[in-house]
C-alpha cells in the first residue's frame, strides 16, 4: 500500500513564512519530509524554520512575482535537499475590496501573486521531474476562484486560472507520471482573515452561521490535504480541484 505520509520526499513549499504555508511546513516535517521553504518575509521564515528542529530545511527568502528570484531559488532548493519530488505552491495574497476602486497597480500585485507566481514555480520546476520521470505539483487556488466571493474578483480570477492551469497542465504532465492537483480552501483563520476581522467585527459571526460543520477552517484542515496529494497515496490522482471549506462549498 502507498504511504500516505511525506517521509523522505524533497519538497518545495512556498508562502511558508505564515498560516498556511507554515502549517504545511510543520505538518511535513512531522511526517519526514525534507523541505525547502520559500517566501518574501524573511523574519516569519526564519521563525518558521525555528519551529522545525533538526530537521533538514532549505530557507531561501524570494519573490515569486519575479521570475528571476524564482528560478534561483528553485536551483538552491534542489541544490539543497539534492533532487526534488513535490513542489506545493501555497503563497498567496489579497486585500479585498470593491472592484471598480481597486487601482490597477493594485490587480497587478494581486495577478503576479497569486497567478504569475505559480506560474513561474510551475515553469521552474517541471523540467526537473519531467527528467526523472516522477513527482508531483500541488497547487492552492481559492473557493473564491469556484464559486466567486465579493470583494474579491481580481483575486478569483487569478485562483481561477490557477484551476485551469492545474488542469491543464495535469494532462501535459500525465505521460511523465507527474501528477498536478489542486486545493480550495474556503474561510481559513489566517492572517489575512485576522485582519479582516478587526475591521469587520461580525464578520467571523456571519461565516460560521453560514459553514455547515459551524467554524472557521485551520490552516491544519487544508494541510493535511495537502500532504496527502504530495504523497505516494495519491499517485492516481491528477487534475483534481477539491474544496476544504467544511461544506460552504459543495462543488459537482
Amino acid at each position: 500500500m502507498s504511504d500516505a505520509s511525506l517521509r523522505d520526499k524533497r519538497v518545495i513549499i512556498t508562502g511558508a513564512a505564515s498560516g498556511l504555508g507554515r502549517a504545511l511546513s510543520v505538518m511535513a516535517v512531522e511526517q519526514g519530509a525534507h523541505v525547502a521553504l520559500m517566501d518574501i518575509n524573511a523574519s516569519g521564515l526564519e521563525e518558521t524554520v525555528g519551529m522545525l528542529g533538526d530537521a533538514t530545511v532549505v530557507s531561501i527568502v524570494a519573490d515569486i512575482s519575479d521570475w528571476n528570484s524564482v528560478e534561483a531559488g528553485v536551483k538552491e532548493a534542489v541544490s539543497g535537499l539534492g533532487g526534488l519530488d513535490a513542489v506545493c505552491n501555497v503563497a498567496g495574497w489579497d486585500e479585498p475590496g470593491r472592484f471598480w476602486e481597486q487601482p490597477l497597480d493594485f490587480w497587478e500585485k494581486i495577478i503576479a501573486i497569486n497567478l504569475w507566481g505559480t506560474l513561474y514555480m510551475t515553469r521552474a520546476t517541471v523540467p526537473i521531474l519531467m527528467e526523472q520521470g516522477a513527482g508531483t505539483i500541488v497547487n492552492v487556488a481559492s473557493d473564491a476562484g469556484r464559486v466567486g466571493s465579493k470583494g474579491e474578483t481580481v483575486y478569483a480570477a487569478a485562483k481561477g486560472g490557477v484551476m485551469a492551469l492545474t488542469k491543464s497542465l495535469a494532462r501535459e504532465m500525465a505521460p511523465y507520471s507527474v501528477t498536478v492537483n489542486c486545493v480550495c480552501p474556503g474561510p481559513m483563520m489566517t492572517p489575512l482573515l485576522q485582519a479582516e476581522m478587526e475591521s469587520t467585527p461580525k464578520l467571523i459571526e456571519k461565516l460560521v452561521r453560514a459553514i455547515p460543520l459551524r467554524r472557521v477552517g485551520q490552516p491544519e484542515d487544508v494541510a493535511a490535504l495537502i500532504t496527502f496529494l504530495a504523497s505516494d497515496a495519491a499517485n492516481y490522482m491528477t487534475g483534481q480541484v477539491i474544496s476544504v471549506s467544511g461544506g460552504l462549498t459543495m462543488v459537482g
